[in-house]
């Protein structure tokens, strides 16, 4: 039997790209407000961390307290047919990748050429995986990339010719799976891609997240829960949210890694879904250089 799911926080504009941290607390974007927050658990507390402008999309968690950010470079919420209140003002900046030290002090890291970066995962040898669709709704054609950035700062295009990737995380043996419009897709070693599964529910998926058996986690947006599937895309669960709304990303957290938290973009807020049955897979955080 699935855990019940738990409000935990609220009050956050349109939330995504959950991140836990060493400090036991969950940090997430506001991507409506160009915001990173963090969320005290113990009193659901959201505290700001850094305004980044734009449109924060994901953040994870880096070496020196600070965290790395994909900026999509802000959303006209007035095209996208969402009910969000109040309707934030469209404020577009560049697209890129930001980092935020652990003083809240907010740079980019590379911000040349990007379409509009959504989500992000780091390996273990410390390179960064992110998804650059174009900005929502998609035009037509299949102008959607995955970039890399190693340790040393270089980016360049690791996979192209996507129509909308969105979510990415990382398999136990560290092969890159994304969301791409309905499905999921795994990113091979030779450069190839296979489906895990085409079809993910009655809606698209947003982000999603890995357990160590290698199950997916996927937030499927207006299903308003989260879909689990296999390696191999038979889905075994659905955990879903009561109410409306629309679910926009799933990170694993707490102790041992056994509560999984969503971040429910619409209402905004945070939910939990305490001592599940796999803990998740632990994410690496990013090696942040020194500052000079």
């Amino acid at each position: 039997m699935s855990p019940t799911p738990e409000i935990v926080a609220t009050g956050i504009l349109f939330a995504e790209g959950p991140t836990w941290c060493a400090d036991g607390t969950l940090v997430c974007t506001s991507v409506a407000n160009g915001a990173v927050v963090r969320v005290h658990l113990d009193t659901g507390r959201v505290d700001p961390v850094a305004t980044v402008g734009g449109g924060a999309n994901a953040a994870v968690y880096a070496s020196d307290g600070g965290f790395l950010v994909t900026q999509n470079g802000g959303v006209d919420y007035s095209t996208t047919g969402l009910r969000i209140e109040p309707m934030p003002e469209y404020r577009p900046i560049t697209p890129g990748l930001q980092r935020v030290d652990a003083n809240g002090e907010v740079t980019y890291l590379l911000d040349d050429g990007f379409l509009a970066p959504n989500d992000l995962v780091v390996a273990a040898d410390g390179t960064v995986w992110f998804t650059d669709p174009p900005h929502y709704p998609p035009p037509p054609g299949v102008t959607g990339r995955v970039h890399t950035m190693t340790p040393d700062g270089a980016s360049r295009v690791a996979f192209d010719g996507f129509t909308y990737c969105n979510g990415i995380a990382l398999e136990p043996d560290g092969t890159p799976v994304v969301v791409e419009m309905m499905g999921l897709q795994r990113l091979l070693p030779d450069g190839g891609r296979e489906w895990v599964v085409e079809v993910i529910g009655e809606r698209t998926g947003d982000g999603f997240c890995v357990d160590v058996d290698g199950r997916f986690y996927v937030a499927v947006t207006i299903d308003h829960g989260i879909r689990v599937f296999e390696h191999d895309g038979t889905e075994v669960d659905f955990l879903q949210i009561p109410g409306k709304g629309l679910v926009t990303n799933c990170c694993f957290g707490g102790e041992g890694l056994r509560t999984l938290f969503a971040t429910d973009g619409l209402p905004g807020q945070i939910v939990a879904w305490e001592g599940m049955p796999t803990p998740g897979l632990l994410q690496h955080e990013w090696p942040a250089p020194s500052l000079p």
